[in-house]
C-alpha cells in the first residue's frame, strides 16, 4: 500500500470521528434518505469541489461532473442524473458551474489532438463557432479564454432549459430555477453570469416543447 493510499484511509476515519463528535446522529440521519435543494453540474477538475465552494453539508447537493461542465442532449449519464434530480428528488435549483482556467475549454481553443477526448471537446468547439465573432475580437488571449469559459457555461444553461426533463417540470408547475456560474480558481469566488431560467418563455419558440 502506498503512503498516499494509507493517508486517505486515515483521513476518512478522522473525518468520521470529527462528524460524530459534533453530531452523534450525523450518519444515521444521512442514511434515512436525501432531499437536496440543488443539482450541481460542474467540471471534473479536482480544484472545484461543489460542496466546499458553497459551504454545503453532505446531503445538500446532488452532483454531476464531466469535462468542462457540458450539458449534451445525447449524454445519458447527465440526463439520468438530471431526471432523477428533477423528478425524484424535486430539486428547486440547478447550477451549471464552469471555472476559469478550464483545461477542456483551453483545449477547444487549439487544434492539438489529445485522444478520445477530442470527440467530447468538439462540443465545446461548437460553442466557439456560435460566438466566433465576439471571441475573435478579443486580442488578449487570456481574456478571450476567460470569456470563452463564460460563454460555454451560458450555452450549457441554455441547453439545460431545452431538455424535455426541465420543460416538462415547468409544464407541471414545478418550481425549478436554472443558473450559470463561473468559479475563480485564484479567488475562490463565483461569478454569477446572470443567465437564469425559471420557465421556457425565454427560449426561442423552436425549442419550446408541447406536451
Amino acid at each position: 500500500m502506498t503512503e498516499f493510499y494509507k493517508k486517505i484511509l486515515k483521513n476518512n476515519q478522522k473525518w468520521v470521528e470529527e462528524k460524530l463528535s459534533l453530531n452523534p446522529n450525523f450518519f444515521s440521519k444521512l442514511a434515512q434518505g436525501q432531499q437536496p435543494p440543488l443539482l450541481w453540474i460542474g467540471c471534473s477538475d479536482s480544484r472545484v469541489p461543489a460542496n466546499e465552494i458553497i459551504g454545503a453539508e453532505a446531503g445538500e447537493v446532488f452532483v454531476h461532473r464531466n469535462i468542462a461542465n457540458m450539458v449534451i442532449h445525447t449524454d445519458m449519464s447527465m440526463l439520468s442524473v438530471l431526471d432523477y434530480a428533477v423528478n425524484a428528488l424535486q430539486v428547486k435549483h440547478v447550477i451549471v458551474c464552469g471555472h476559469y482556467g478550464c483545461g477542456g475549454v483551453k483545449a477547444a481553443m487549439g487544434n492539438t489532438s489529445i485522444g478520445v477526448i477530442d470527440n467530447w471537446i468538439r462540443h465545446i468547439k461548437d460553442v466557439y463557432r456560435f460566438h466566433q465573432e465576439e471571441l475573435d475580437t478579443i486580442t488578449d488571449e487570456n481574456k478571450r479564454f476567460n470569456r470563452f469559459v463564460e460563454l460555454n457555461t451560458m450555452e450549457q444553461v441554455f441547453d439545460l432549459a431545452k431538455t424535455s426533463i426541465v420543460q416538462n417540470a415547468w409544464k407541471n408547475g414545478q418550481e425549478l430555477h436554472l443558473h450559470g456560474w463561473v468559479y475563480g480558481l485564484n479567488s475562490g469566488l463565483v461569478n454569477d453570469l446572470g443567465v437564469n431560467f425559471s420557465c421556457d418563455k425565454d427560449l426561442d419558440a423552436v425549442y419550446q416543447l408541447k406536451f
